[in-house]
């Protein structure tokens, strides 16, 4: 006979272990994705009677988050991807458009806040619903969506810079093309 609770664990765990798992890759590697998962799941086992039924995605999301800065502050993280982000960021001129692009707008995501990229990642790359990402965050609906559009526009500026700064290089390398034909 197993431990009270250990059947509505496992239903929890294989349920929702995949997402865990995607959701902390994206933040902190393949490297400790599995680590945060596992720590993630540890907190479930220990917190089983709070785990709220019939929001458990969103409840776990926000275990996840905390034991993703947990992660980072630890072990100095930040520093390291922002360096092998840095050494692959170098893009030559003559490289398709389509990386010139995505360079620029891997540019632009960089620079918004940390809150900002996690409020629009619970909503893109999650896939939560405004209601979701706000429980996952701790906060109302509301103050969700006020973030939400402030960092949609954050990021819609930061895009605009960059096709500012891409557009003229583009043009110049389009014309270098022409006169080699």
């Amino acid at each position: 006979m197993g431990r009270p609770g250990s059947d509505e664990f496992r239903a929890i765990y294989v349920e929702h272990y995949d997402a865990v798992l995607r959701y902390a890759w994206r933040r902190v590697g393949a490297d400790a994705a599995l680590d945060v998962a596992a720590e993630v799941f540890t907190v479930v086992w220990r917190r089983l009677d709070q785990v709220p039924a019939n929001k458990v995605l969103p409840w776990l999301y926000g275990v996840a988050r905390k034991v993703v800065a947990n992660h980072v502050r630890g072990t100095e993280r930040t520093e390291r991807m922002a360096g092998q982000w840095a050494g692959q960021a170098a893009v030559s001129r003559d490289v398709a458009d389509e990386v010139a692009v995505r360079h620029e707008v891997h540019r632009a995501w960089s620079s918004l806040g940390e809150s900002d990229r996690e409020v629009l990642a619970l909503i893109g790359w999650e896939g939560l619903s405004v209601p979701e990402a706000a429980r996952a965050l701790g906060c109302t609906a509301a103050t969700f969506s006020v973030r939400l559009h402030r960092a949609r526009s954050r990021l819609r500026h930061a895009l605009s810079r960059a096709e500012a700064q891409i557009t003229p290089s583009l043009k110049t390398v389009d014309m270098e093309d022409t006169r080699c034909a």
